[in-house]
């Protein structure tokens, strides 16, 4: 190959669908739910009603996914390609998730929170950069800004409790 070419592997996976990326977020939101629900029991009183709030709010951003999703006036421009985020390996492991143990310590559920919060509103922004005026675009904008507010809101939960020894 000539130095500096770019390889047709190369232009394919720089590549992918809309319908692909809407999957992979609604997979993305549902762990997040799947977890955040399973670790209400688990976390201390002092993080309970993060954890609480965090999964209601995956639950309603898988919500609004499927509808997109399933939206027939714009199923041409789900079919459409788009580059590939950035961060798209990042936030496609994030499905994957850490086993916290049976009595997680507040710092670690934040710390995970946060970081998934970062990464989702990286991955969110960074479609709304690459997606045409419309639905879908809004959608992403709206995503990128509500991940982005939840980050800021969990650290400062995560100073009071963690820097300033409690609530």
């Amino acid at each position: 190959m000539i130095e500096g070419a770019v390889s047709s592997y190369e232009k394919i996976k720089s590549k992918t669908s809309l319908r692909e990326i809407l999957e992979v977020a609604c997979s993305f939101e549902e762990s997040a739910r799947n977890f955040y629900t399973d670790l209400i029991p688990k976390v201390s009183k002092n993080v309970r009603w993060v954890v609480e709030e965090l999964a209601a709010e995956e639950q309603d951003h898988f919500d609004m996914l499927t509808r997109l999703a399933s939206r027939e006036d714009i199923a041409e421009q789900i079919k459409s390609e788009v580059r590939t985020p950035p961060n798209d390996s990042r936030f496609s492991d994030c499905i994957q998730l850490p086993d916290l143990g049976p009595n997680p310590d507040d710092q670690s559920v934040l710390q995970y929170a946060m970081g998934r919060e970062q990464i989702a509103m990286e991955h969110y922004r960074s479609l709304t950069e690459d997606t045409a005026p419309g639905p879908i675009h809004d959608l992403f904008q709206y995503l990128a800004d509500e991940e982005t507010k939840h980050k800021g809101e969990l650290e400062k939960v995560y100073y009071e409790i963690v820097h300033s020894g409690g609530v």
